[in-house]
Parts: C-alpha cells; sequence; structure tokens
C-alpha cells in the first residue's frame, strides 16, 4: 500500500516495524544500532527481553515509523551498521492484517452422536418448527440474538474515498473486532457490490433475517441518508449509520463535559459545524435536540442558509432548521464569536488567526481523520478545550465509545430501532463516565478502553428503549 511521505509527522505505531538482527555481545554494538535507528528518525517502541549470553544476540526491535518510505530509510540504517546482521523485517500492521482479523467459533460441543443429533438432524427441526410457528423465536435460538451485520459499499471509506467493497473489507473486520471486545458483540462484515443505493437496500432487506442489527458503514453521503432511512422503514430491527450518529452521540458526549470546564451553558452557546454532510448533519440534529440554539454549517461554499439554491435536502434542513440570522460567508467569517468549532470535514482549513475570533475560552473540535481541520500544537494558548478523533492527542472523540454499548443495549432491550432517545441517552452516559472531579481541558471524554463505558452506555440505552415504546423485552 502507497503512503506519503509525511517528514512533519511524527513516528507512529500504524507504520510500525519489527526487525530480526544479530549483533556482536560485545559493549556499544547495541548502542551503536539504537544510535543508528534514532538519527534515521525511528523511534525505537519495543526490544524483546534478554540475557546476554555468548558471543551473538539475536533480537527483534519494533521501530515505530513515518510512513512507508522511512520505513525503508530505517531499515537501510540498520543494515549499515557494523557488527549487525539483518535477517528480515515485517510492516506489524500488515502483518496484524494478514488472513483477516476475525473468525467464525462453535459455541457448543460436538463430540458424539448424541451432540450431532441435538445441533443437527434431526433434534434441529424442533427448533426450525419453533421457529416457524413463531418467528420471534428467531431472536432467542439463532445469530440473531446477538450478531450486527456491518454493511459497507465502500464508497466512502474512513479519509480514503470510493475505493470500492473490497478495498473496505479491513475496515468493516476492524469494526467487527471492536463489536465483539468492547460490546460482547458478534458482528459480521458485509461489503456490497451494488450500482446504487437502491440495490444495497434491497440486498440489506433480504439478508436481514439472519441479523438482530444493521450497522451501515462508509456510504457516501447523500445516498446515506436515503439508505438508513429506507431500511428503517422496512427493517424491524435496529439500523444504526455509525459514520452519522456514532460520531454526533461521542460529539455531544465530549461537548457536555467541555462546557462544564468553560462554565458555558450548552444552551447559550454558538456552534460552527464545517462539513455538513453524515456525521456534520447528525452532530447538528443531536445537538439540537441537547438544547444547542444557535448554529450555523459550512460547507465549500460558505455558510449555509435557506437563501441558497444550490443544497441538496439534507443541507436544506439543515438550512431550515439552524441559522436563523442567514448569516452567509466563510468559515472564517462566521467563526467570529462562535463559542464551540466541530470540524468534520478536511486537513488544515482553519487557521490559528480564525481560532483567535472566537468568542473567549473557546472549544474546538477538530476530527477529521487523521489530518485534523487544525492541529492542537497550533493553537496552543488559544482554545480552551481541543478534541480531535485521533488517538495521540487528548480527547479523543472516537466512534468505539458509542456503537458497542448502543447495540448491546438494544439486544439487551430486544430493540425494534434505534431512536433519537436512545442516542441522546448513550451520550449522556458516555459523558458521565468522566468523574466531574477528574474533568478538565484535557479529560472531556473517557478513554476507548475503559470497559465501564460501554456497559453504562447498555444500559442507559436499554433504558430509553423501553421509555421510547420500542422494546420487545
Amino acid at each position: 500500500m502507497a503512503s506519503p511521505d509525511t517528514t512533519s509527522s511524527p513516528p507512529a505505531t500504524q507504520f510500525s516495524i519489527s526487525i530480526s538482527v544479530t549483533l556482536d555481545n560485545r559493549p556499544g554494538v547495541l548502542g551503536a544500532l539504537a544510535t543508528a535507528i534514532g538519527d534515521a528518525g525511528g523511534s525505537i517502541y519495543a526490544i524483546d527481553g534478554f540475557v546476554a549470553k555468548g558471543p551473538k544476540l539475536d533480537r527483534a526491535i519494533v521501530v515505530n515509523c513515518r510512513s512507508v518510505a522511512h520505513q525503508y530509510e530505517v531499515v537501510q540504517a540498520v543494515e549499515a551498521v557494523p557488527a549487525v546482521e539483518l535477517h528480515g523485517w515485517h510492516d506489524r500492521t500488515f502483518r496484524m492484517h494478514r488472513g483477516g482479523k476475525i473468525e467464525v467459533r462453535p459455541l457448543c460441543p460436538v463430540g458424539d452422536r448424541d451432540d450431532l443429533s441435538m445441533a443437527y438432524t434431526p433434534g434441529v427441526a424442533r427448533v426450525c418448527m419453533a421457529i416457524a410457528n413463531d418467528e420471534t423465536q428467531a431472536d432467542e435460538f439463532t445469530i440473531r440474538k446477538n450478531t450486527v451485520a456491518i454493511v459497507s459499499d465502500g464508497t466512502a471509506v474512513l479519509g480514503l474515498g470510493n475505493i470500492g467493497p473490497k478495498a473496505a473489507l479491513p475496515v468493516m473486520e476492524g469494526k467487527a473486532l471492536l463489536f465483539h471486545e468492547f460490546g460482547g458483540v458478534d458482528a459480521f462484515p458485509i461489503v456490497l457490490d451494488v450500482d446504487n443505493p437502491d440495490d444495497l437496500i434491497e440486498t440489506v432487506v433480504r439478508i436481514a433475517p439472519t441479523f438482530g442489527g444493521i450497522n451501515l458503514e462508509d456510504i457516501a453521503a447523500p445516498a446515506a441518508f436515503y439508505v438508513e432511512s429506507e431500511l428503517k422503514r422496512r427493517l424491524d430491527i435496529p439500523v444504526f449509520h455509525d459514520d452519522q450518529h456514532g460520531t454526533a452521540v461521542v460529539a455531544l458526549a465530549a461537548l457536555e463535559n467541555a462546557a462544564e470546564v468553560v462554565g458555558k451553558p450548552i444552551e447559550e452557546m454558538s456552534v460552527v459545524i464545517s462539513g455538513i454532510g453524515a456525521a456534520g448533519l447528525a452532530t447538528a440534529k443531536i445537538l439540537l435536540r441537547a438544547g444547542v440554539s444557535s448554529m450555523i454549517g459550512t460547507d465549500r461554499k460558505g455558510a449555509i442558509h435557506e437563501g441558497r439554491e444550490d443544497l441538496n435536502d439534507a443541507k436544506r434542513w439543515f438550512a431550515e432548521n439552524t441559522n436563523r440570522q442567514m448569516r452567509s460567508g466563510t468559515l472564517s467569517e462566521v467563526l467570529v464569536g462562535a463559542d464551540v468549532f466541530i470540524g468534520v470535514s478536511g486537513p488544515g482549513i482553519v487557521t490559528p488567526e480564525d481560532i483567535s475570533r472566537m468568542a473567549p475560552a473557546p472549544i474546538v473540535f477538530a476530527m477529521a481523520n487523521p489530518d485534523p481541520e487544525i492541529r492542537p500544537e497550533d493553537v496552543e494558548g488559544l482554545v480552551a478545550v481541543m478534541a480531535t478523533g485521533r488517538s495521540d492527542y487528548p480527547n479523543q472523540i472516537n466512534n468505539v465509545l458509542a456503537f458497542p454499548g448502543i447495540f448491546r443495549g438494544a439486544f439487551d432491550a430486544r430493540a425494534t430501532d434505534i431512536t433519537e432517545g436512545m442516542k441522546l441517552a448513550a451520550a449522556r452516559a458516555i459523558a458521565a463516565a468522566v468523574d466531574p472531579a477528574d474533568r478538565n481541558a484535557e479529560y472531556v471524554i473517557p478513554s476507548v478502553f475503559d470497559k465501564t463505558v460501554p456497559v453504562a452506555v447498555a444500559a442507559a440505552v436499554a433504558d430509553a428503549a423501553l421509555a421510547d415504546g420500542v422494546a420487545r423485552s
């Protein structure tokens, strides 16, 4: 996979390599190797433990690099060190993905004739007939009870764009891994080679009997809105477009805590959102539901308002429900005096000067990935609270805080839908996971590795499903 050599970026795990070497066991050799790696710009992440015995040492060294090109530079530097023999190296990210990241495992043994007669014929016929007589029994006695289909057509993958279904598959596998790890939910990637949104909808409707829920992923807007709306209308199981609603839920959670940090009620804040696509529109909707009353959205042509005649249906809805003052102008112009900037657009579109013209103690969520709208180091001292979508900065707004717990709660309640109330409950549960005593400018959102978060989210979502009348248990 090609990758630009972004020399300004720090070494990172996603470009890490494992190097296998033999070195002479004498003073200075290991130090010379470490120096060579450092001089080449590599960052040693790990060296396997060893006891120095004998004339030679075999070592495996993990080095974080900046890019694919930089990986080769580091390897060449290792090869040039005297008394060090390079045996081989590999890209750790590609090694992790080899053969995929998930597998299917049996839940019951088949060790003898009795097991076989219950798991398969003839005993399985009893379960089949029970479901034939009452289809709701499939939710209890098949994988529907706990299985999500992660569906994508590969038209809007991460920051990569329309790369097609096969190239999207590693992302969907990763999503399945996160569903299981953080929510105990089984998920299976379904990437579809379709020509239009209607084909995608029909395909999902036809495979839906196998699954208890549908998680839509990386489908380009505006088709994504239509796909979700139609599937929610036609199916009696939860349908959730994570690019929209997962982002929105976590953004609201972070904003509620950030509001506490800066001492401004969320109802009195003015918010500017850059990028009114899938994530931007969903974020706007949940913020409006949470009480935000002053909001402006922008796209490549500037502020969105009812006077514009070039808006699609999604942006027209946004124009009708925000920007009451009908402000026009560029992103830079509408940011003047704003309390909050939320970016779900593209890299480098905001300057420090723009941030300096916001209201006192501004909140900035620059969530474009992998490169945010503005980097935290560029606005140090200018912002009160800063968040990004990246794991190498404080306050990572990461959807994994939301979707595992949301589906866990929906399954626990046997919900027929995921309502706006359930999303709002999820956001409040995520925000509450940060203890008020610990809350500060660099800690307004919990860690993605806090295993108490999906449990709390699931409980809140299940309660909301019951309150909203969509729970079947």
